[in-house]
């Protein structure tokens, strides 16, 4: 039988190489940080890495999961309500609660699973969920695994709207229009990325909560590229966007900006942690988070909690370097965030000029389809508060050669 499965699945993949789509992994030889070696001993500047904060290799946090390793073992064996629970954990998801401003907060083993066990367990075939057209993997297959009606909105589109999506052919509606065809059902939730991750954009919050007030609607919102470095004391995007106490569901990770390990969270209204508690499938039936990723977290929530030192150098790191790739020329989508997308549209350009910069000693990365739409392709930035200034411009340096030399810019 694997014959004929193999042979497919060989040509699938040949199908991947010819369009340009095949993502092959990189290989480095050092810890994760600014600077990372390759897996030819070479050093190059890291600008694709989640590690927004640079704590990914930060002596305090790996200080404190030594000590909480040492202290409470490697791992329990076990889920959380037979014998996977030891104190740190309960003091983890206080702590989480606390920094996102939420009543409660609940553990899980990453924000995938977060969002895979969020839905299901709150919303019934009567009820519905409203979801952006750009939401992450995983809120998608969330939605995917619960009962709901489900109502895609436009991102971006609020209106009360629905016209013929230039991009897909398809109708596409507005947030408003779809919270009234969702007014009949029981219950109905919003769920939107707080930031998006391949455009870097900002949900507007202000307004989608606004909305959900005015149709009785939740609001639940994906900040996993937010947490620890959005907003003015780094809460997020419902610091930003002054919505602070609106947001009823709120997930994110702990694997990006604060420390960049593993592990995710569920913050949100009591009785919600608490339901979740009883029947979210992803915390009752998979492994609790091990004691050493506690201990680092806990001391990367501590380290924010008193200084905003390293979101303000992340700000000031990212205006140098947007405002420099736009001085130079390329075509970079607007916004304040850390995420810079270099747009170059063509899938094998993309790739083709995320190698040239590793030979110019800059660690990028293209994305194409099926990660961004196609004819979408580009090189996704990211900046670091561990980035120097010497660091940017090298980058900008190096962005403006290569360009060149594929003629990006004229």
């Amino acid at each position: 039988m694997y014959g004929a499965m193999k042979d497919d699945l060989r040509k699938k993949l040949d199908a991947i190489r010819a369009e340009g789509l095949y993502k092959a992994e990189r290989v480095i030889a050092s810890p994760q940080g600014a600077r990372i070696r390759v897996k030819d001993g070479k050093e190059v500047l890291n600008f694709c890495a989640n590690n927004y904060l640079g704590l990914a290799n930060h002596p305090a946090i790996r200080e404190a999961s030594r000590k909480a390793q040492d202290e409470w073992g490697y791992g329990l064996s076990s889920v959380r309500f037979i014998c996977g629970t030891q104190e740190p954990h309960k003091r983890l998801e206080k702590a989480a609660a606390d920094f996102l401003g939420a009543e409660d907060a609940i553990l899980f083993s990453s924000c995938f699973d977060a969002n895979g066990g969020v839905f299901e367990p709150l919303l019934d075939e009567d009820c519905a969920i409203i979801t952006d057209s750009l939401n992450h993997a995983s809120i998608i297959d969330g939605v995917r695994l619960c009962k709901a009606r489900r109502w895609i909105w436009k991102h971006g589109d609020l209106r009360d709207t629905e016209e013929t999506d230039p991009d897909t052919g398809k109708p596409a509606k507005g947030l408003e229009r779809c919270l009234k065809e969702a007014s009949s059902c029981r219950y109905r939730m919003v769920a939107t990325d707080g930031v998006f991750s391949m455009d870097g954009d900002i949900a507007d919050l202000a307004s989608v909560c606004d909305l959900a007030e005015k149709y009785g609607a939740l609001v639940m919102v994906d900040d996993s590229h937010a947490t620890g470095f959005v907003g003015r004391t780094g809460r997020g995007t419902p610091e930003h966007c002054g919505v602070s106490g609106r947001v009823d569901i709120l997930t994110t990770t702990f694997g990006k900006a604060l420390g960049g390990a593993s592990g995710g969270v569920v913050a949100a209204r009591a009785e919600i942690v608490e339901y979740l508690r009883q029947k979210a499938r992803p915390y009752l039936f998979s492994n609790t988070m091990a004691p050493g990723i506690v201990g680092g977290t806990l001391a990367a929530l501590e380290l924010l909690s008193g200084s905003t030192e390293l979101r303000d150098r992340l700000e000031t790191n990212t205006r140098r370097f947007r405002e420099g790739m736009t001085a130079a020329g390329f075509d970079i989508r607007p916004g304040v965030h850390p995420i810079v997308p270099v747009m170059l549209y063509q899938e094998k350009l993309a790739h083709e000029m995320a190698d040239r910069l590793l030979s110019e000693g800059i660690y990028v990365i293209g994305f194409s389809f099926p990660v961004v739409p196609r004819g979408k392709a580009r090189i996704r930035v990211q900046i670091s508060a561990a980035h120097s200034e010497a660091d940017i411009d090298e980058a900008l340096e190096a962005f403006g050669k290569v360009g060149r030399e594929l003629k990006v810019l004229k």
